[in-house]
């Protein structure tokens, strides 16, 4: 009995004295794993220019009805400077002939002007703001910048051995192709005072013309 109790207590013992030691050496047997930060996936990202070109020539051409003279052909050379974002400022060059006037065709052969005469060089400078810049489809995989635009400004136009004072007002529409070509249309009322066949009235010109124009 007495053999029991010993080896009991030898045991209680040796347990007591051990925990300390196995207590005491756990935290330098543990192994911290390391912490593993992953680096994002970076994507190349190619991003394109932006042209800052705000210089646009271009050449027009089309149809011009010059009032009691009927509707010639019509060409002319535009150079804009766009101020900001919405507007510009351009100046505008063209020429154009003038045909009969309806007294000289009912007249039987009447000639109010010489050829000379009949030759119209008109001239002005002009504020233009962009209506409603946006973008515009054409089919499914194709998109362009573009924007209705209107214009209006002070020239003059000369013709019949003199020159007049005119007023051009109008609307067009500009379709940017690439970051340095443009498309347009446009259509103007060059409006002068002429006593031209004898009674001083407004002459209103109506100028139809599409050309292209490049930006530097």
């Amino acid at each position: 009995m007495e053999s029991r109790i010993q080896y009991l207590l030898l045991a209680l013992c040796l347990t007591a004295w051990m925990a300390p030691a196995a207590a005491a050496t756990k935290p330098d047997q543990l192994e911290l794993e390391p912490l593993v930060v992953r680096e994002p996936e970076r994507r190349e990202v190619n991003i394109n220019k932006l042209d800052s070109e705000n210089f646009e020539i271009g050449i027009h051409a089309g149809m011009m009805s010059v009032e009691d003279f009927g509707t010639s052909f019509t060409q002319s050379l535009r150079v804009a400077y766009h101020v900001t974002e919405g507007f510009f400022i351009e100046g505008q060059y063209g020429r154009t002939t003038l045909g009969e006037t309806s007294f000289e065709r009912l007249s039987g052969g009447a000639q109010l002007l010489t050829d000379a005469q009949r030759k119209m060089r008109y001239y002005n400078v002009s504020v233009g703001y962009n209506l409603f810049p946006g973008e515009s489809f054409i089919g499914k995989g194709w998109a362009f910048k573009g924007s209705l635009y209107l214009v209006g400004g002070v020239g003059s136009t000369d013709f019949a051995g003199g020159e007049r004072f005119t007023i051009n007002a109008g609307l067009g529409y500009r379709l940017i192709a690439t970051d340095w070509l443009a498309f347009h249309v446009s259509v103007r009322d060059h409006m002068f005072d002429s006593d031209l066949l004898g009674s001083k009235s407004t002459y209103n010109n109506i100028e139809f013309t599409g050309g292209l124009s490049i930006f530097f």
